[in-house]
């Protein structure tokens, strides 16, 4: 049997050791608690109709703070905040970056109320009252909002349909979650019924509207009917 007979470490070497912990140690509360990573430059990208300012704003990036010390999380939160805003990314990026990535809602329908027309995006979440942009087709229901299961409903039909269909699309007319149709820009119509289904109906519907007529009825997409 052999017998290994281990040499502690050399005082040298434990003394360096030491020196590369505190150096390590040093280096960590430099970087956290001195302007050494502060932040100096804000990026911000994916804005179309959001104010780069109200962003920035909302992001309340503190001066002199290192980048360790932000709560990305937190900022993120205080953005997403902004009605118009559907999601968004905050990441720091060493040294001295923050970099913000912003998906903005898009206007699927609007309905018009004495305060101006007021935009849905494809969540069915209201979040402006502007003019809707050129092709946004307009809702007609009795009590149309977010909080609406008729408008609801009348978004998750629209968002359904293939693009060629939806901006075909000029009215959504929602008597009931299933009473729901499209009145195209051409005059015809077609009856959708409720969302269920819809998937299915939104199959159906593109080769059904190339045969003549003017009504189309895919309430019941396995037997649909044109007259």
């Amino acid at each position: 049997m052999i017998s290994v007979r281990l040499r502690p470490p050399s005082r040298r070497m434990m003394l360096c050791g030491l020196a590369v912990a505190g150096l390590v140690v040093v280096l960590a509360l430099v970087a956290w608690f001195t302007p050494l990573l502060a932040a100096r430059t804000v990026t911000i990208e994916g804005l179309a109709t959001v104010p780069e300012q109200q962003v920035r704003d909302a992001l309340q990036v503190p001066d002199g703070v290192s980048l360790l010390r932000l709560d990305t999380d937190e900022m993120a939160r205080r953005v997403a905040a902004i009605p118009k805003v559907h999601s968004v990314r905050v990441r720091r990026d060493f040294p001295s970056t923050i970099r913000v990535s912003v998906q903005e809602r898009t206007a699927v329908l609007y309905f018009d109320s004495p305060q101006g027309s007021h935009l849905l995006d494809a969540d069915g979440v209201e979040f402006a009252i502007e003019p809707p942009p050129p092709g946004v087709p307009k809702l007609t229901t009795a009590h149309p909002g977010d909080s609406d299961p008729v408008t609801r409903a009348a978004v998750t039909v629209l968002t359904a349909a293939s693009r060629g269909l939806r901006g075909q699309v000029g009215e959504v007319v929602a008597r009931s979650v299933s009473d729901i149709e499209l009145e195209l820009r051409d005059g015809r119509t077609v009856l959708w019924g409720g969302a269920a289904d819809s998937a299915r109906k939104a199959e159906v519907v593109v080769p059904v509207l190339t045969r003549p007529g003017q009504v189309y009825d895919v309430s019941t997409p396995d037997l649909v009917t044109v007259r």
